[in-house]
């Protein structure tokens, strides 16, 4: 089993304000996590920019040029409360969605059985024509549709972070052979993710969690519901959205688990791979902002993904 690591300088250089729970140590932690001995065997490699016509499958021309053009060339542009672009961000940004298209042509090139792009900024909540919630560019829907350049035509991305995937949800709801599926805490930012949304071809499947739950409760969403629904959906290549924010440690949530939850979730959904996708899975950083939990969380996950 070959696991790609795509990691790059620029994702610890983008930058925001002092204070920003979204900042270059996580980058770091998740840098620290996965250089062990455990860890060896990663074949590792950088990512490539996203060319405009990777970006502009998922965002239209005019977004992705708004994005490219209020990139400063020094301080710091701001696209809405929390979402923070400097002089580093837009190569980070690029990267990000371009690390996830080269993991996607390494797969189907035989190259590896699985990737993890370990970037920042994160992109779930990139909407086609809108930058928010810390993310300018959604890597994983990108990446996701990338995959038809190779003859994929049915297409997933699952996600678990604590925070609905509003972004993906959004370029997915009008594409019958897209899927999106998502745990998530509610009611949380950004408000999105009811269970009743389920897309213009029944081709999203939201199972919102209260707060204060834990991983029996993130195991049966998964099992009973979501998982049952993508294999029903029949994926051709599977996109992880993986965030870590639903640790029981992450100061942004208040759902209750713990590493190995998101292993077993790991497994189950690339058992799900093995059986409808030729084992074609790539995993991409979302969220995770307490470090120690993030560190060891990506951790985790990224062993799942090596030991297939």
């Amino acid at each position: 089993m070959t696991t790609l690591l795509y990691t790059h300088a620029s994702f610890g250089r983008h930058e925001v304000p002092p204070g920003h729970v979204e900042h270059p140590g996580r980058y770091a932690a998740v840098e620290k996590a996965l250089a062990g001995e455990d860890f060896a065997a990663l074949e590792r490699r950088a990512p490539p920019r996203a060319t405009a016509d990777q970006i502009e499958r998922v965002h239209p021309e005019r977004f992705r040029q708004v994005v490219e053009d209020n990139a400063p060339a020094e301080g710091l542009a701001q696209f809405d409360a929390d979402t923070f672009m400097g002089p580093s961000s837009l190569d980070a940004a690029l990267r990000a969605a371009g690390g996830a298209c080269a993991g996607v042509d390494a797969i189907y090139a035989g190259e590896a059985d699985n990737a993890f792009i370990a970037a920042r900024p994160p992109g779930h909540h990139a909407e086609p024509e809108r930058a928010m919630g810390f993310c300018f560019f959604n890597s994983a829907a990108i990446a996701a549709v990338h995959a038809r350049t190779h003859g994929a035509k049915r297409v997933a991305v699952l996600d678990f972070d604590v925070h609905h995937g509003n972004g993906t949800e959004a370029a997915f709801w009008h594409d019958e052979n897209a899927f999106y599926a998502s745990s998530h805490e509610w009611p949380q930012y950004p408000g999105t993710g009811r269970a009743s949304d389920r897309g213009a071809f029944d081709n999203i499947a939201n199972a919102p969690l209260a707060a204060g739950e834990d991983g029996d409760a993130f195991r049966r969403a998964w099992g009973e519901r979501l998982l049952p629904a993508l294999a029903d959906f029949g994926p051709d290549f599977i996109v992880i959205s993986a965030g870590f924010d639903a640790h029981a440690a992450d100061p942004l949530g208040g759902l209750r688990l713990a590493e190995d939850d998101f292993v077993w979730a790991t497994r189950e959904i690339m058992g799900v791979a093995r059986d409808k996708a030729g084992g074609r899975v790539i995993s991409l950083l979302e969220g995770g902002y307490d470090l120690d939990a993030l560190g060891r969380s990506a951790a985790a996950h990224v062993k799942a993904l090596m030991e297939g």
